[in-house]
């Protein structure tokens, strides 16, 4: 019998709070989902470990930057077809900022911006996923994961 191995990808993505609460989402640049809104993230880089890639993909997309050492694990995200490029899995971790932290669209975000939680828009992939896991370990207005 013959195995089988499918090629999967390894990501990042990183939710970033405030404790007034607001979330910093990035506009999607390219494909896919182009035009769409979601966290901030991207591909881990070889020799390099995913809390690490979530603070560079995240200084990269935003200018927001933040030790990697202070970005906190939400969870793995696997699901089969959570990506239309193929099998994806990511590290998802949390980081909370102080309010009013300015924001700069960088690399392959078309723009950044904080959107109120509670009004947040229609996010690409499992984003919306990604952030409801994030939003139960934030107590509301303070900085506490």
């Amino acid at each position: 019998m013959a195995e089988t191995f499918e090629n999967i990808r390894y990501t990042a993505d990183v939710v970033v709070m405030t404790p007034d609460g607001h979330v910093l989402l990035i506009e999607r640049g390219g494909p896919p989902h182009e035009g769409a809104w979601a966290l901030p993230g991207g591909h881990v880089d070889p020799g390099e470990t995913s809390r690490a890639a979530g603070a560079r993909e995240l200084a990269e997309e935003t200018g927001v930057q933040v030790d990697a050492g202070d970005l906190r694990q939400i969870g793995v995200f696997d699901q089969p077809g959570r990506d239309p490029r193929g099998r994806y899995v990511t590290v998802a971790y949390l980081a909370v900022v102080p309010a009013f932290t300015p924001v700069s669209a960088g690399d392959d975000a078309r723009a950044a911006r904080w959107w109120p939680a509670a009004d947040l828009p229609p996010l690409a992939f499992d984003h919306a996923d990604i952030f409801n896991a994030a939003a139960q370990r934030v107590s509301p207005g303070t900085s506490q994961l």
